[in-house]
């Protein structure tokens, strides 16, 4: 019998299979008992079911609207939710619609935020391009960027996010070597990022809009703004976005989701785009899909009309808040007499991030992340993930708490403790 000969993959899908989710999803189906303070996914009990059941009986309840939701929409999405969206995010700008100065056109609907990150690095960069990122930054952004053959660039980060001061530097450092053409993006979570919990300082946010603009030498230096959590605050300041400052409203696109505030099985995000990128982002979304789940936008649209999504909204950080005080009070009592152990206390979003002492690496190949799952059954995402390759750290631990209730976060941070305690004690 003739051997068939082995597939031929391009460089694009070799790229994207070093992608860490598989792995993670892999380890929760092959350790269905661990404590999962790894999977950043919601908190089944805040999902909509009732609101769900009954905006969508009253969509499909007349036969001409139930057709018109489940035909095809359109490639930049349902006019009806962009429509809802100018309220909306003039509600988050604290401004009105009129003020805000945007119409339905200058916004795209995806399939969440995470297919927007895919769009830009898509219409963006070339190979051998670079993007300049927080350290540590989204993991999964990373896994975007290096599936198109861009370069990742660390800029130094503290806990009032990335230091223009920094940006400044690799800046004018790239410029020095030449490479300053090759510079296409700046990445930001603006709002308690994941991984590190951090909002980016508002005067930050100011003065980096101003170094994109005056880096824009050879091309446009553009700032993706990654919003995700904006709406999962539970105290501290509230900070302005960063697109609030380009007043051009051309060197920043922005881009939510609805994911962590209702749903991520509805998976509708929206992005706010400056003009010259309307075009290719329409055009490469089309080629993808020509226009996300028009039945779930459809369905998103309703519940903002319905007035019911704030309402929402506040039950979610309710539930998210407790479980927040749950892991920061777990940490002070079970890792507070564990030298060089630190944590950050984030005002919102979903994780918490921890370092350790830098003798004790956290990898999947490590012995922490084997004496974790295996013999203390709970998991977490090793912070290594989340450096781009020029700067690795390997002693840090992203920790969410979305997933699980108050009682079992607490058992998952005493039995994380232990774990650390064995490892400590051998080295």
């Amino acid at each position: 019998m003739t051997a068939i000969p082995g597939l031929q993959l391009s460089n694009r899908s070799q790229r994207a299979s070093r992608g860490a989710i598989s792995f993670l999803m892999q380890q929760g189906v092959e350790n269905p008992g661990v404590l999962s303070l790894a999977a950043g996914l919601v908190d089944p009990s805040t999902l909509p079911v009732e609101l769900a059941q009954q905006q969508l009986t009253e969509l499909l309840g007349d036969d001409s609207r139930a057709r018109e939701c489940l035909q095809y929409g359109t490639t930049p999405g349902s006019e009806h939710l962009r429509q809802e969206m100018l309220p909306f995010f003039a509600t988050l700008e604290k401004t009105t619609s009129e003020e805000l100065g945007l119409s339905s056109d200058d916004i795209v609907l995806t399939t969440g935020s995470q297919q927007l990150l895919a769009l830009t690095c898509d219409a963006l960069f070339d190979p051998g391009d670079i993007c300049l990122v927080a350290a540590p930054t989204y993991f999964v952004f990373l896994g975007a960027l290096e599936a198109v053959g861009a370069r990742a660039i660390s800029v130094k980060t503290d806990g009032d996010g990335m230091c223009p001061e920094a940006l400044n530097e690799t800046l004018a450092d790239l410029e020095q070597k030449g490479e300053l053409g090759r510079v296409k993006l700046i990445y930001l979570v603006s709002y308690y990022e994941n991984p590190s919990g951090v909002s980016l300082a508002t005067d930050r946010r100011k003065r980096i809009v101003e170094l994109a603009k005056e880096w824009s030498k050879s091309h446009r230096l553009m700032i993706l703004e990654d919003a995700a959590y904006r709406e999962l605050q539970y105290d501290g300041e509230v900070y302005p976005s960063i697109w609030s400052f380009d007043a051009d409203r051309q060197h920043v696109i922005y881009t939510q989701t609805f994911s962590k505030s209702f749903s991520p099985g509805v998976r509708v995000g929206f992005g706010i785009l400056p003009e010259e990128l309307k075009k290719p982002f329409s055009d490469l979304k089309g080629n993808d899909d020509f226009g996300s789940a028009h039945l779930n936008q459809r369905l998103m649209a309703n519940v903002l009309l319905s007035g019911q999504y704030g309402e929402h909204v506040n039950q979610v950080k309710d539930s998210y808040t407790a479980k927040r005080d749950a892991m920061l009070a777990a940490a002070d009592k079970y890792f507070s007499d564990i030298e060089g152990v630190t944590w950050e206390h984030p005002h919102g979003g979903l994780y918490v991030w921890m370092s350790l002492p830098e003798n004790i690496p956290t990898g999947f190949d490590s012995r922490l992340f084997e004496e974790a799952v295996q013999r203390h059954n709970v998991m977490y995402v090793p912070g290594e993930l989340c450096f781009a390759a020029d700067a690795v750290e390997r002693n840090h631990m992203r920790l969410s708490y979305g997933m699980l209730p108050p009682d079992r976060i607490d058992e998952g941070m005493r039995s994380l403790a232990d774990a650390i305690r064995v490892i400590a004690s051998q080295i």
